[in-house]
């Protein structure tokens, strides 16, 4: 009995992952997605409140509302210099609050976690704690920032503070919990559940969250079709999301391996849509299809963004790389990714301090790191294969070897150029 459901269970494994492999996406499904016209910027509803703002306005709605509006505006565009002037705005609530003050701080609290000023944040959300309104929004917050800071037990306090199995935001937070854990399959169980919350209130923009979302988890679990699905539905609700288009862009070259088509996706979102993080993207897949003017090309877009001081931290982990791997200047590199520790100390952060050690040439400075900050703490694929190279360079075959079978798992995730590079461990 115990031979025939073993068999069975093998039978199922295999036959998942060949329909996985057989999947491919269809560009009609989403061409009507990638006509779009440039997002609009403003609008009558923030002209009002705009006007009403002068260099002494006291006018609290009219910063509440105008910062809403620019985080739109950023959500639409990607353009930075919304999202420091929601920032702006909502300083000026802040300061002229006297009451919802803390609904001011916790809003404060996220445009900062957007921009990666983690310990502002944490500030901001123990400000609105302290005064007591919208407790649960606040032990929400802080769970948030807690889990970027990499406090996790601490995160874990504010997610059981907050723990109602009927609530959206505890779904969504004991989701993430769970995904930070390795769980992919409750993860997903619980983000299905908040999706039927969203389904239910009829909520649109709690839908259109969950559905992204939900495709990424997907995607990690190595479920490309319900990943796909998901971007789909996405933009059925916001024919302008970016990030599914982005994802989107991702199956068709990392699980199709068609780099030509995801280049067209991207060059539509670009069109209006402009991050760095593009440009990064845009060169790996040029890479991979042995193009190098457009490597180039794109590398030196991404550097000249990046000089943009309004993005601050924002970058760092992009940019630790990008010094490591195309610039080759450690030193540099090594800098940067002390600076992102003290930001935030995190596995991840850790791994690229312990990875620019390597580089460097302190492989037993770069071990420890990796020994104390990372081993065991996380489950991400691309820190797990900082840590595998590190352990190659440390001689250590058998770490070596358990997490190269796990890594070759994960090349979806990981992307084309992975291939080598975990066959090279």
């Amino acid at each position: 009995m115990r031979l025939v459901l073993t068999l069975v269970t093998i039978f199922m494994v295999i036959s998942c992952t060949t329909k996985e492999q057989e999947f491919a996406t269809n560009p009609n499904d989403y061409k009507k997605y990638l006509i779009t016209e440039a997002p609009k910027t403003t609008s009558k509803y923030f002209e009002l409140w705009n006007s009403k703002i002068t260099p002494d306005s006291t006018q609290l709605l009219s910063f509440g509302n105008v910062a809403s509006e620019y985080n739109r505006y950023f959500k639409n565009t990607g353009d930075i210099k919304f999202l420091k002037k929601a920032e702006k705005a909502l300083t000026k609530a802040v300061e002229i609050a006297a009451i919802n003050k803390s609904g001011y701080y916790r809003a404060l609290a996220r445009n900062y976690i957007s921009q990666h000023r983690f310990k502002e944040a944490l500030k901001m959300a123990k400000s609105a704690r302290k005064l007591g309104s919208g407790l649960n929004e606040s032990q929400s917050l802080l769970f948030d920032v807690h889990m970027e800071l990499g406090n996790y037990k601490t995160a874990h306090k504010y997610l059981d503070s907050i723990k109602n199995m009927s609530d959206f935001g505890y779904l969504i937070r004991v989701a993430k919990w769970n995904d930070h854990r390795g769980d992919l399959d409750t993860t997903i169980t619980f983000m299905q559940k908040a999706m039927q919350k969203a389904a239910s209130a009829k909520n649109k923009p709690l839908l259109i969250w969950t559905y992204s979302n939900l495709a990424d988890y997907y995607g990690h679990a190595g479920r490309i079709e319900d990943s796909y699905k998901y971007y789909l539905k996405t933009l059925e609700l916001d024919p302008d999301n970016a990030y599914a288009k982005k994802g989107i862009a991702w199956i068709v070259f990392s699980h199709e391996k068609n780099g030509e088509e995801a280049l067209r996706i991207l060059d539509a979102v670009n069109k209006y849509h402009i991050s760095p993080d593009y440009y990064l993207l845009k060169a790996e897949i040029a890479q991979f299809m042995n193009d190098t003017y457009a490597v180039s090309r794109n590398f030196d877009s991404y550097y000249k963004m990046i000089q943009n001081e309004s993005y601050g931290d924002m970058y760092n982990a992009h940019n630790i790389e990008f010094y490591i791997e195309q610039m080759k200047t450690y030193k540099k590199a090594l800098d940067l990714a002390q600076k992102e520790v003290e930001n935030r100390a995190t596995p991840e952060t850790y791994s690229l301090l312990a990875y620019a050690h390597l580089k460097i040439g302190n492989t037993k400075k770069a071990l420890l790191i990796v020994q104390e900050y990372v081993t065991g703490k996380t489950f991400e694929p691309a820190v797990l294969l900082r840590a595998s190279e590190i352990y190659k360079a440390s001689g250590m075959v058998d770490q070596v070897a358990a997490l190269k079978e796990e890594l070759t798992g994960a090349i979806f995730e990981l992307g084309p150029l992975s291939k080598d590079r975990i066959a090279a461990l």
